[in-house]
């Protein structure tokens, strides 16, 4: 594992005791990547990790082998700023074989689907797909309901690190998953997409009233003020596929469809 990878994954983590407010969960590790980041050729990114992947429904921590990351518990800590080389080893561990122990199906199965046609996939020991995170922080609530102050400063803590490990990463194409992530994104890395209305995307709500669908595409070099010393493709579309209410089969297998034909023009 490079020092680059620790060099961020100690950012991420050094973060962890200033950042804490009521929004974050306190004892929760920072997930800077889902996945293994190592030999990923594709990336899903999404705002920032659920606090399912610490607690139940009834909000009560996992525990044993229901936990899918380490916490201050696991990892017999009082507090982030004592973490050691060997605590965040462990998290980036974790983060590495997170697709082979316990991972949140019910989210990561629907971009599994979208990636179908790419020849890419997080599952399995030669997985090349990763997920990554605008923000590694978990937060009680959902991010659409957090506070735009409280959104703002864990933007800000979070853009360099994430143009670390994608820099540090053999990543090819990135795929927004949502309107807010490609908004933030763009925010972040300092860029500003092409956006074009697709009419097959188009979710219909009650009434006449229609959701129309939108794609977007790009290239990103610098994110959070970090060089990446190439050229990323960047791929999204306004639809949070797992949130968004009327999301069918068949948009899916469009949306996957979509993905598959627009990188492939560049890594054929």
């Amino acid at each position: 594992m490079s020092i680059v990878l620790y060099g961020a994954a100690a950012i991420v983590v050094d973060r962890m005791d200033p950042v804490h407010e009521a929004t974050v969960v306190p004892w929760s590790c920072p997930v800077p990547y889902f996945g293994r980041l190592s030999s990923a050729r594709i990336a899903t990114v999404g705002i920032n990790p659920s606090n399912r992947e610490f607690v139940d429904l009834a909000g009560s921590e996992l525990l044993g082998v229901d936990q899918r990351l380490p916490t201050l518990k696991s990892l017999g800590l009082e507090r982030w700023s004592h973490a050691d080389s060997s605590h965040l080893r462990a998290i980036l561990d974790s983060c590495d074989s997170y697709f082979l122990a316990n991972p949140y199906d019910r989210w990561f199965k629907v971009l599994e689907t979208v990636l179908s046609e790419t020849g890419c996939s997080f599952y399995g020991h030669e997985s090349n797909a990763c997920h990554v995170d605008l923000v590694p922080y978990a937060t009680w609530t959902k991010w659409g309901v957090l506070d735009s102050g409280s959104r703002r400063r864990l933007l800000d803590l979070s853009r360099g690190a994430l143009g670390l490990f994608l820099r540090d990463s053999p990543i090819e194409v990135l795929i927004l998953n949502g309107r807010s992530v490609v908004d933030s994104f763009q925010q972040i890395a300092g860029i500003e997409l092409t956006s074009e209305v697709v009419p097959g995307w188009a979710l219909e709500r009650a009434g006449d009233r229609v959701v129309e669908g939108i794609a977007y595409t790009g290239a990103v070099e610098v994110v959070g003020g970090i060089d990446l010393h190439r050229p990323l493709k960047v791929l999204g579309y306004n639809h949070n596929l797992q949130s968004s209410y009327g999301i069918t089969s068949e948009l899916l297998a469009r949306i996957r469809t979509w993905v598959a034909s627009s990188w492939q023009v560049d890594a054929a």
